[in-house]
């Protein structure tokens, strides 16, 4: 037993650690983080309002203009050259 009796008896002193705490951190709070997530919701809030469109035209009108887009479009293409058309590929011969 004597091997032992000069062995130091104390808890361990790690290197770094001023004083040994109880193993509990204390949680730091942020005001400027508070502040920055309060900031964006506010400004996403705010980019939804403005976004919003509301359609004002009848299912009529709505109706009518897709039809007009539909004739423009078959229109400019009956006005391009033939070098756009689909070749026809016929099987049978």
């Amino acid at each position: 037993m004597s091997e032992y009796g000069a062995s130091q008896k104390s808890a361990l002193k790690l290197k770094g650690i001023g004083a040994i705490s109880s193993g509990k951190k204390k949680k730091k709070k942020d005001k400027e983080s508070k502040n920055r997530l309060e900031q964006v919701a506010s400004s996403q809030e705010e980019e939804v309002k403005k976004k919003t469109y509301v359609d004002k035209r009848t299912p009529a009108q709505i109706a009518f203009d897709k039809m007009q887009e539909k004739r423009d479009f078959n229109r400019h293409l009956d006005n391009l050259t033939e070098h756009y058309d689909i070749p026809k590929v016929s099987w049978t011969k």
